[in-house]
């Protein structure tokens, strides 16, 4: 067997025997550059690592993180809450609406999955199941719209993909990942609706419900509303670039939390940026060490033939985008987003460029993508995290699963069929696309 075969096998069976991602990625790369190269290569692994994280972009990962977890102790989750019901009423499938929206508007400010998940469930789970809905259903739901937050802009996702395919503007990203987020939500929020009037969920006004006013709930889940149209504005303004946003995000979800609800002490700080620097030491330990895997596979050729290979098992572009979706579908169930990006794109590139797929949309689509395997088990990154505050099992969220896979692969489908879902609003606002 070939060098580039054994790193490939090395990789697999490194996972399979339950390795982390990060270090099956620099063990396996280092298998390829012994066997491929030569062991005197080895002493490129540290030039690979740092070459692999010394990159500008990056610095918006940590800060949006950081971003996500201080507007979650602020207290914004539940004035959103507040401010939904209050919009909403009380009628059947009500609080499945507010989970979404929440949802939606949540990964507009902290653009990860997980934590989206958390703040929201936290809130929405008691209020959920004292309403009558089962706590299976409530917890997919939450993970499934909270899974919309690697679309919807600031997406860490999106970051990390702009930077792995050259030439990709990320605010054109940002931008085409706003409409396609909002048709996910929406294609959750319909089963969800159809579910909840069939089994006649809801069928009451929620305890305490009736005493909320628009008025009143809006004016306290303002700074919240306004925090997307600030990073957004900006961006779209031109008065800062996307890292330069995250700054600003952080900045002002720091004011709002010590300001303005008050729910967020200095010591609440300090405890903040520890816990979002254990994260973000996570996600760069993996894209560091994946540098190695990366390297030794250009070297090595690997991804070229790979990328070869594919493209030759169909000359029809339609067939080939579905088989690539699936694989990317499997890999999402089993990985998170920023391990594929790093493993998939390589060989993914290529495949792309042959076939000129537009690389904003298809950037799109892997997010798509990625976002349902968040919620779909065995590895559902998002779903691990609400069944945890719902104290319940995975094994038990699985039909429920499944219908909002279907829900939101419709939504795919249609991105797929129709680009100019994505592309429509980069092109308006004038970005390379």
């Amino acid at each position: 067997m070939t060098p580039d075969i054994w790193m490939i096998l090395a990789f697999a069976g490194l996972l399979i025997a339950g390795v982390p991602v990060a270090f099956s990625l620099a063990l396996s790369g280092a298998v390829g550059i012994v066997l491929g190269l030569s062991p005197d290569m080895l002493a490129t692994l540290g030039t690979n690592t740092y070459n692999s994280i010394a990159k500008y972009p990056l610095i918006a990962i940590p800060l949006f993180i950081l971003t996500g977890l201080i507007f979650e102790r602020a207290g914004v989750a539940l004035r959103l809450v507040r401010f939904a019901q209050a919009l909403i009423g009380p009628r059947h499938g009500g609080l499945a609406l507010v989970a979404v929206l929440v949802c939606m508007i949540m990964g507009g400010m902290s653009g990860s999955g997980p934590a989206d998940a958390a703040a929201v469930a936290m809130v929405m789970l008691p209020s959920m199941t004292k309403a009558g809905y089962p706590k299976p259903f409530s917890a997919t739901l939450i993970a499934a719209s909270a899974s919309t937050a690697i679309l919807i802009p600031p997406s860490v996702a999106l970051i990390l993909y702009s930077i792995v395919v050259p030439g990709v503007d990320l605010r054109a990203l940002f931008a085409a990942g706003l409409f396609p987020g909002v048709l996910a939500g929406l294609a959750l929020l319909v089963p969800a609706m159809l579910v909840a009037k069939r089994y006649g969920w809801e069928g009451t006004p929620v305890e305490g419900a009736e005493k909320l006013t628009v008025r009143g709930t809006f004016r306290e889940a303002l700074p919240a509303l306004f925090a997307p149209v600030l990073i957004l504005g900006g961006l779209r303004s031109g008065l800062f670039t996307p890292t330069e946003a995250a700054v600003v995000a952080v900045a002002y979800g720091a004011v709002v939390g010590l300001f303005l609800t008050r729910e967020l002490t200095l010591r609440d700080v300090w405890e903040l940026l520890g816990e979002a620097a254990i994260i973000s030491g996570v996600v760069m330990l993996i894209i560091a060490l994946a540098g190695i895997f990366a390297w030794s596979g250009t070297m090595l050729g690997t991804f070229r033939h790979l990328a070869e290979w594919i493209i030759s098992l169909t000359d029809n572009g339609v067939l080939l985008l579905i088989l690539v979706m699936l694989a990317v579908l499997v890999a999402g169930m089993l990985l998170d987003a920023i391990s594929i990006y790093l493993i998939m794109m390589p060989i993914l590139v290529p495949v792309m460029q042959h076939f000129e797929w537009n690389p904003v949309w298809f950037g799109i689509l892997l997010a798509m993508n990625i976002a349902i395997g968040q919620f779909t088990p065995p590895v559902a990154v998002n779903l691990m995290v609400t069944t945890e505050v719902a104290k319940i099992r995975l094994e038990h969220t699985i039909g429920w699963a499944l219908l909002f896979v279907v829900a939101m692969g419709g939504a795919l489908a249609l991105v797929a069929i129709f680009p100019s879902i994505a592309l429509w609003l980069p092109t308006v606002l004038g970005y390379s696309v």
